[in-house]
């Protein structure tokens, strides 16, 4: 995603219509060779930059909205699981069954099996030689909850002592929170592609080397620059107009 904001980008596009027509005021003297500077190619660029910048803000408020549906689903799901687990350990079932849970459910939260190391811990173990190297424990990627839900569910499905008289906490409630937290995180998917698509035209309608907005703004001042000198009151009128490229 780009660095520059929204606003920065709509700001370029003002600019170079701004640009555009300041030069056409110039009537028959703005004469320019090539052929990218000329009024018809800088007016077609305008337009598909134009409808780029609005192709990006109409597709950001569904990604948004996506992503904000996403999270809400998510956000009650660890407390779910620790009463998913607590009920399981206050079954009739066994240890074996309530061990492999837990190890779901740990990852599931994000929790380690082992407490992380200190630095003070780190620091004597590499005093006695011993190499210290510990892997993030973190599933907590939507797709990696899922699948660990997923796994869950099916490891309760499978356990006849697991019959909690809670609905929510039943294996068809389960099941079908699940579905419904895949869909949500499937429609953030579906939303995602137009923006990065958008982003990825206005990106090269404005920014690419050479023939974006960017580029061909400071050609034209060049070009005017060369014209009618440095101190003229026609390249004076389009030297402030400001044009930024954000790190793509």
């Amino acid at each position: 995603m780009s660095s520059t904001s929204e606003t920065g980008h709509a700001k370029n596009v003002a600019n170079y219509e701004k640009l555009i027509a300041d030069v056409t005021a110039l009537g028959v003297t703005y004469n320019p060779s090539k052929a990218n500077l000329k009024l018809t190619a800088m007016n077609a660029q305008l337009t598909a930059a134009k409808t780029a910048v609005s192709a990006v803000n109409s597709a950001e408020p569904a990604y948004k909205n996506a992503v904000s549906a996403r999270d809400a689903a998510f956000k009650p799901l660890d407390k779910l699981i620790t009463r998913v687990s607590n009920a399981l350990k206050a079954s009739d079932t066994t240890q074996q069954v309530i061990d492999d849970a837990t190890t779901l459910v740990r990852k599931l939260q994000g929790r380690r099996s082992t407490p992380k190391m200190t630095e003070a811990g780190k620091q004597e173990a590499e005093a006695q030689g011993k190499k210290v190297v510990e892997v993030s424990a973190s599933q907590r990627s939507y797709d990696n909850r899922l699948d660990n839900f997923d796994k869950l569910i099916k490891l309760l499905a499978s356990v006849p002592a697991y019959a909690p008289n809670e609905a929510d906490l039943k294996v068809t409630a389960l099941t079908t929170l699940l579905n419904d937290l895949k869909a949500k995180t499937s429609a953030v998917s579906v939303a995602e592609m137009p923006l990065i698509n958008g982003r990825i035209s206005r990106n090269d309608l404005l920014y690419k080397p050479s023939i974006g907005v960017v580029d061909t703004s400071v050609d034209v001042k060049t070009y005017v620059k060369s014209v009618y000198g440095t101190s003229s009151p026609q390249y004076k009128a389009i030297s402030g107009l400001k044009f930024t490229s954000p790190r793509l």
